[in-house]
């Protein structure tokens, strides 16, 4: 009994080092990768007007918008830190989702201002220093590659760690497609080719966008989890012994990171008050290590049935 305390004491003291350490790690990678694409955001407008080329500038307005998405998830980052208050009971966990939804929905917009632009300068091409353009891509595909790496390590923790580590993966192939096309106009003069550039490279920005915007979106609808497996949680709880149903499950997401389940359970009338008590710290438990970090169970008998209509 005594080695299944130790064990639990053990496994919660690692999840909550695990919960630490990745913020901290995502910090600086944030900071850091804040700080190369703002200067290279600059470079890249600045070199876009004087070679006149939309590429250049899609690529500009996407970079700014990743360091718009970066500060945003740092900052929510902090707030979701923030010890709870009287009237904020969760802390303010939750502005990582809000966080996540506010940079897909402006990626939106820079993809439709850019997109009016890209499609006006194919039908009417203007000219376009191909060699510049290539070169400050070129640029552009080191910085993004070595930001990219700096979230590798946590891609796997949090949505909006998630979102940057594919964001700026993205952008290194999309400075390469802007290199290639630098290259091809140098040689070539069809300037027509920077606004079909500039039309894919935000077709592959809208891709991505729309995979951020879904799933910020469902959280913020408080929809199952997607790294949850609603089944799995029903079968785990049924399978531990003194359990006789539940219902009123309901899982959703307290923030990128954490998800909160709530449920009503009937069990076995032959269990005195400790043993259900023990009972209901088992399924927390197993819980925790289904992803599920905050989970408030409600004990009813058989007898005295749920008088909610839902039931």
């Amino acid at each position: 009994m005594h080695h299944h305390d130790h064990g639990h004491e053990h496994s919660h003291a690692g999840h909550h080092h695990h919960h630490v350490h990745p913020g901290d790690v995502a910090n600086s990678a944030f900071i850091a990768g804040i700080a190369l694409n703002s200067v290279y955001v600059i470079v890249q407008a600045v070199a876009g007007f004087m070679t006149n080329s939309m590429a250049l500038l899609s690529d500009a307005g996407h970079n700014l918008s990743d360091v718009a998405s970066l500060a945003l998830s740092l900052m929510a980052f902090r707030l979701a830190r923030v010890k709870p208050t009287q009237s904020f009971t969760y802390g303010y966990k939750k502005t990582t989702i809000l966080a996540a939804l506010i940079n897909a929905v402006v990626l939106f917009i820079t993809i439709g201002v850019l997109g009016y632009e890209s499609l006006n300068r194919l039908f009417h091409p203007r000219p376009v220093e191909g060699g510049v353009v290539a070169i400050v891509a070129g640029i552009g595909i080191v910085i993004n590659l070595a930001s990219a790496f700096l979230f590798f390590r946590n891609k796997d923790h949090d949505l909006n760690t998630k979102g940057a580590y594919l964001h700026l993966l993205t952008d290194a192939l999309v400075s390469l497609g802007v290199v290639v096309a630098g290259v091809i106009i140098r040689f070539t003069n069809w300037f027509w080719l920077d606004g079909a550039v500039s039309i894919i490279v935000l077709l592959i920005i809208l891709l991505g966008t729309w995979s951020l915007l879904t799933a910020s979106l469902r959280m913020t609808m408080d929809a199952v989890p997607a790294n949850i497996d609603r089944e799995k949680i029903e079968k785990i709880i049924l399978k531990i012994t003194g359990v006789e149903s539940f219902h009123h499950m309901h899982i959703w997401s307290m923030s990128t990171t954490e998800n909160a389940l709530t449920a009503h359970l009937v069990l076995s009338e032959q269990l005195s008050f400790d043993e259900k008590m023990k009972l209901v710290q088992n399924i927390k438990h197993e819980l925790l290590h289904n992803n599920i970090h905050h989970a408030t169970l409600e004990l009813e008998s058989a007898e005295i049935p749920c008088d909610d209509e839902e039931c």
